[in-house]
């Protein structure tokens, strides 16, 4: 049993390449726009204090603070983890929406099929399925397995999805929890160097404004940038868990031989507005 499992366990991931390949297709706009907007803000009130953004360019504050987060990211990261968080981050530049309603009637006409001429009927369709999680579900149940080994390994499935993007989360949390910390080093740095100038009175003045720039970006790095992004990985983990129980309440309810309107009176309550159900 726990050999049949592992084995289809392995089947599955075999087929993650394939998801992630077939799924950002588009740019997720809303991440960009908010990216775009936060960034802004933050440029058009400096700029309004009247002060040049020259002042804010410091080389030495920055090196302290990226090198110094990256630094932490490597310390607490696994090395393997940290490649997947990074390609996690890059496809948060990516649409990554999926149409529950018509994965529904998908679904629905999958059962319409079952219904007629079994489970073995819906090899042919398999691929012309266009999630998917759903397609290679569907290609475990017309193999034979049987429905607990086939609920077993999604369900697996499904909370190691949900692991591996709260490690990728964590991690950049981990990273945003320090860079205000790093940025404050930056600024003791500074501090340091300004006293060494302490006779010199303008010379003070300038250092000591120019010292707490460090902490400007630990912040800005962190409440801008880290934070938000590990939310956002968050939001999309919590919305794939959701599409993906809506595929395994689908694929067992076809297993189960559920007539197709008790079927889309299940499904209906995974879609945020429900639709009406037609009599």
């Amino acid at each position: 049993m726990a050999t049949s499992e592992a084995a289809l366990s392995r089947q599955i991931r075999t087929q993650e390449p394939v998801v992630r390949q077939r799924r950002f297709q588009g740019v997720d706009l809303s991440f960009v726009v908010g990216v775009v907007i936060a960034l802004g803000a933050t440029i058009a009130g400096i700029c309004a204090t009247h002060v040049g953004l020259n002042y804010f360019l410091q080389p030495t504050g920055a090196v302290i603070v990226l090198g110094g987060t990256l630094g932490v990211i490597l310390i607490t990261t696994p090395r393997h983890s940290l490649a997947h968080s990074a390609r996690r981050i890059m496809n948060l530049f990516k649409a990554d929406e999926v149409d529950r309603d018509a994965l529904i009637e998908e679904i629905i006409s999958l059962a319409r099929i079952a219904r007629r001429g079994g489970i073995i009927a819906l090899d042919s369709s398999i691929s012309k399925t266009t999630n998917p999680f759903l397609r290679d579900a569907l290609q475990l149940a017309v193999d034979g397995q049987n429905r607990e080994e086939l609920q077993a390994v999604l369900e697996t499935q499904l909370r190691m999805n949900e692991r591996h993007g709260d490690s990728d989360a964590k991690a950049l949390e981990v990273a945003g929890g320090f860079a205000p910390t790093i940025g404050i080093i930056g600024t003791v740095v500074g501090l340091i160097e300004v006293l060494r100038q302490f006779s010199n009175l303008q010379a003070v003045g300038s250092g000591i404004g120019t010292a707490f720039v460090s902490t400007i970006y630990g912040l800005a790095l962190a409440n801008l940038l880290l934070l938000p992004a590990a939310h956002r990985i968050r939001a999309r983990v919590a919305e794939n868990f959701e599409t993906q129980e809506l595929i395994i309440e689908g694929l067992l309810s076809i297993i189960d031989c559920l007539h197709p309107s008790l079927i889309r009176i299940r499904l209906s309550s995974f879609v945020r507005r429900p639709k009406p159900i037609a009599a």
